[in-house]
């Protein structure tokens, strides 16, 4: 049975990592980094080479002290495998209708993709945890703010361009959350094994969060 996703973890720094295309070996490395930076949240991409079996590994070897997730789960097979591998949140790119109804009747946490308001509230209407706003680069925090306005009840997470300078940013225009790629877990570093740099990095994350949470 799969671990109960922590929505304290998750709220104590919502700063979802994903991680994309990453082998298994350095993965263990990587989460366990992550997890001592003060993060609670990891995100494996079902389009990376062995998702399934990094999921599996990482649930295990995690054991709770990070909820392990799978995104851009875009139908219902990747859900069987996602769920299957012991993911306990789904994160999608897309609006399927589908995998929102099973994951609310499953319990499972999931943030589906929208980009417009129409399909922000059709999302958060068939249940979501919290709507992903993707992508977000161009869009900037402003767009969360001017959303926000009419649909208040709505938790929103940007994702897709979201980096170290601007993260907060998002957070102050009213965002629950953000979600990060490579700008939190750069291929260039990782390829190179990187690892104090690695963890600097997460702590310059951790630390810009918990002085603007702290304001």
């Amino acid at each position: 049975m799969n671990q109960p996703f922590s929505w304290d973890l998750f709220g104590r720094m919502p700063v979802l990592g994903i991680m994309r295309s990453i082998a298994p070996a350095p993965s263990i490395e990587l989460a366990t980094l992550f997890h001592e930076a003060g993060f609670g949240t990891l995100e494996i991409t079902m389009n990376s080479p062995e998702a399934t079996k990094i999921i599996s590994m990482l649930s295990q070897s995690m054991n709770g002290k990070l909820n392990i997730g799978a995104g851009t789960v875009c139908n219902m097979k990747d859900l069987d495998e996602a769920i299957g591998a012991g993911a306990q949140f789904i994160v999608t790119p897309i609006l399927n209708q589908e995998v929102i109804e099973r994951c609310v009747a499953m319990g499972i946490p999931i943030f589906p993709g929208a980009y417009t308001p129409s399909e922000i509230y059709a999302a958060w209407s068939l249940g979501a945890s919290m709507v992903k706003v993707f992508p977000a680069t161009q869009l900037g925090p402003g767009y969360i703010k001017e959303v926000l306005a009419p649909l208040h009840q709505v938790a929103l997470m940007p994702t897709g361009g979201i980096n170290l300078e601007n993260f907060t940013s998002f957070l102050a225009a009213g965002a629950k959350a953000v979600a990060i790629g490579s700008s939190l877990f750069p291929p260039a570093l990782i390829a190179a094994a990187e690892w104090l740099s690695i963890k600097k990095l997460f702590a310059s994350y951790a630390q810009k969060y918990r002085q603007w949470s702290a304001n």
